[in-house]
């Protein structure tokens, strides 16, 4: 999961605390989150994925899919 986090902000050129802003999600919530550290709560992951907007899945790395299912 850590690994699909990183790559889904850096491939946007954003840092964490831009992140932060949108989502709410503290930063250092972030790192944690995608340094594999923390696992996020299911609210968190529906943030992150409607922020990024993909699937919660793809973030969990149950798929390779990025495309939100709905």
């Amino acid at each position: 999961m850590s690994n699909h986090l990183r790559t889904l902000r850096k491939d946007r050129g954003l840092a964490q605390t831009e992140v932060e802003k949108h989502t709410g999600i503290a930063q250092a919530l972030l790192s944690k989150y995608e340094n594999g550290l923390r696992l996020p709560p299911a609210e968190s992951l529906i943030k992150l994925a409607d922020f990024y907007g993909v699937s919660v899945d793809y973030i969990l790395m149950r798929t390779d899919n990025p495309e939100v299912n709905r």
